[in-house]
């Protein structure tokens, strides 16, 4: 798989033509009356130097976590336009307009001039740009119009009306579901069929009317004249495969052809960029193969690993060297991947001089490894080390509760990444109201909460409700009375009769355990109800369990409920201006990639929960929860501490144990063999 061709400077040679790109070392721009000089040799390392000046063709750089690849980059087009090529024949596809200004903002600094005329920025907007020139072709006006994602869901719950489908006896997915449905089927260049029935299996006994909405949003969308996110990318992919003349154009007037992040890419980025490129060959990209960790979305691992089969002439450049992370943390992030049998074989290498070896934490339980989290966060916040510069990643946003928790507690103030804290998510907080109803059943607000999940009943239907039920002197009883679902419009009626055995079932457990009665809630509907209104619900449904896990440990649901209040209350305005600006960042490994900071606490490495259990069972699914550990390992800079408990408690089974995650144990399997520890261990006997 390894095609490196690292081609030392002083071999290549001045070359003419388009691709000639001129001779290396210090070379004057082409501006009106500059004279600026970039000296490309002082400026970059020998890596980074073979990249910018390599001539033409296809060119994979295997950019190495830490290693320069917005820089390899910024100076690659830089030198493209110091040789002479015109900047609007330059293409730059990113995953974000902001890198994408970013980077031609640097080159415009280096060579002293404006580069108005190259395309650069997301794949979305150079699709726009193209579809506006050619949506005729399509059979779409030149003014169409773009569909926001709220846009999109209206309009897809509309067509499921004028489809007919009846969504109210046997469960059918609200539009945002169907939407990302129809959008993981486009983004994998997959059958509808297909996504939801790997995707979506609960709902694939719906699966045929699923799609005939699909068809009727393309169809509606057809008719008024609008094109949603997913359609530029699909559309731009249809104008250039059925319109030579348009492809060719394309093909023609983009002489060099630069890719940013391609291994998230999916395949229609993919096939695109090889039908522009297809005249020159002049396609470079840019990626991380041991990075590639966003297949939820749609991205295709196979595009990085198979460019050498598609372009057989490729020239394979790899950057190892690493101005992020010391030696020791990076021998373990080296060691981490190793398993992973399908890969381009890399080292990444330290500038850096040496530091401390990163730390394995084996705690007690879940309890112990968050009062670990938030004592050493103090200690380093008191030895110099700003709080911003402190992370705790994590699998799956639900493994952050005990440490917010405790932060909470502590008073250290924290932001999250990886979506809202954990307490105040809404699925948490709709349970929550259940549990507040059993207590208090003149809870107001919590009632209505409730109500408001259920079809066709809006704000007015709920206060019609809540006016029947607060009239009698016990409010519980009122709901399983017979004129309980008479108390509001007749439309209405299957929303209350669905809360009703809902609360039945909550009743009829005779339980005041928290853990029981949140199982109850999930396992009476409101699992269904995650499915059809979230296109997460599996990660909410995961949340849940583990609340319910947490919910054990307390005697009694008053206790359970006064300590929710006590945690959510904390007001946070009280902390003042400077340290609020100064906080622990708590994010999970997908929201952290890109980042850096001096100290990363890594919690629960456990197996089960990193990797994923469920995502094991997914094709290539191990691997990819490998490429993430190795992801997580490198966002350190200074320090990088691994945390996992030894038990954790489950209601009904009690304390059970837990196994470091098997990329920990992988890591002692080499270390044994090399005698080479590449972690301390911390001891945390007297905590």
């Amino acid at each position: 798989m390894d095609r490196s061709a690292r081609i030392p400077a002083e071999k290549i040679q001045e070359r003419g033509g388009e691709k000639g790109l001129g001779s290396p070392g210090r070379f004057l721009c082409n501006g009106q009356g500059n004279d600026t000089m970039i000296d490309y040799e002082k400026e970059l390392n020998p890596e980074q130097l073979c990249v910018v000046l390599e001539e033409g063709g296809p060119l994979l750089v295997i950019a190495g976590a830490g290693s320069g690849k917005t820089r390899t980059l910024t100076y690659r087009v830089a030198r493209l336009v110091e040789s002479g090529v015109p900047p609007e024949r330059i293409l730059l596809a990113t995953f974000t307009n902001k890198a994408a200004r970013s980077m031609l903002s640097r080159v415009e600094s280096l060579i002293g001039r404006e580069i108005g005329g190259l395309w650069g920025g997301t794949f979305h907007h150079c699709a726009h740009r193209t579809l506006r020139a050619h949506a005729p072709r399509l059979g779409y006006a030149s003014n169409f119009s773009i569909l926001d994602s709220e846009d999109s869901r209206q309009l897809i719950n509309t067509c499921i009306t004028e489809t007919g489908i009846d969504g109210k006896g046997d469960k059918f997915p609200r539009g945002d579901v169907v939407g990302d449905m129809i959008s993981l089927s486009v983004n994998t260049d997959a059958p509808l069929l297909d996504v939801v029935a790997g995707r979506y299996p609960f709902f694939a006994h719906r699966a045929e009317e699923i799609a005939a909405v699909a068809a009727h949003y393309r169809k509606r969308k057809k008719e008024l004249n609008v094109m949603d996110f997913d359609d530029l990318l699909f559309l731009w992919r249809e104008l250039l495969l059925r319109f030579d003349d348009v492809r060719d154009a394309y093909a023609g007037r983009f002489l060099h052809v630069l890719v940013d992040e391609y291994q998230d890419t999916n395949r229609l980025q993919a096939e695109i960029m090889d039908l522009v490129a297809s005249r020159h060959r002049n396609l470079m990209v840019v990626g991380d193969d041991s990075q590639s960790i966003y297949s939820f979305r749609g991205a295709n691992y196979e595009n990085i690993m198979r460019f050498p089969d598609r372009y057989p002439e490729c020239r394979i450049f790899k950057l190892e060297t690493n101005y992020r992370s010391t030696p020791e943390i990076l021998h373990l992030a080296n060691l981490s991947i190793t398993n992973n049998e399908r890969q381009f074989q890399k080292t990444l290498r330290a500038v850096r001089e040496g530091g401390i070896r990163p730390v394995l934490v084996p705690a007690r339980n879940v309890l112990q490894q968050a009062d670990f989290v938030a004592q050493r966060i103090l200690e380093l916040n008191r030895s110099g080390i700003p709080l911003g510069e402190i992370a705790v990643l994590y699998r799956a946003h639900y493994h952050s509760m005990e440490v917010q928790m405790e932060l909470t507690r502590r008073g250290i103030p924290f932001e999250i990444r990886s979506g809202i804290r954990f307490f105040e998510q809404a699925h948490i907080k709709d349970v929550t109201a259940y549990l507040r109803i059993l207590v208090n059943p003149r809870d107001e607000l919590a009632w209505k909460r409730v109500l408001s999940l259920y079809e066709k009943i809006g704000r007015v239907t709920a206060d019609k409700v809540w006016r029947f039920v607060s009239r009698l002197s016990d409010p519980h009883a009122a709901v399983l009375t017979e004129n309980f679902k008479g108390c509001a419009p007749r439309s209405a009626t299957p929303g209350l009769g669905r809360f009703q055995e809902t609360f039945r079932a909550l009743h009829g457990c005779n339980s005041s355990n928290p853990s029981i009665l949140i199982e109850t809630i999930l396992k009476s509907g409101y699992s269904d109800l995650l499915r059809e209104r979230h296109t997460d619900a599996v990660s909410r449904e995961d949340d849940l369990i583990q609340f319910a896990n947490f919910s054990s440990r307390f005697i009694s649901l008053d206790d359970f409920l006064s300590e929710l209040a006590l945690l959510t209350g904390v007001n946070e305005e009280s902390c003042p201006e400077e340290i609020q600006e100064d906080r622990v960042v708590l994010s999970s490994i997908h929201q952290a990639k890109g980042l850096e900071w001096k100290t990363v606490l890594m919690i629960w490495c456990s197996e089960g929960m990193m990797p994923l259990a469920r995502v094991l069972k997914e094709p290539g699914g191990e691997e990819e929860e490998r490429r993430l550990f190795y992801v997580a390992t490198t966002r350190a800079k200074d320090e990088l501490y691994l945390c996992y408990p030894l038990t954790d408690y489950a209601r009904g089974t009690g304390n059970l144990p837990v196994s470091p995650s098997r990329f920990i144990m992988e890591l002692s399997s080499y270390s044994a063999r090399a005698k080479d520890r590449p972690y301390d261990q911390w001891q945390l006997d007297e905590m």
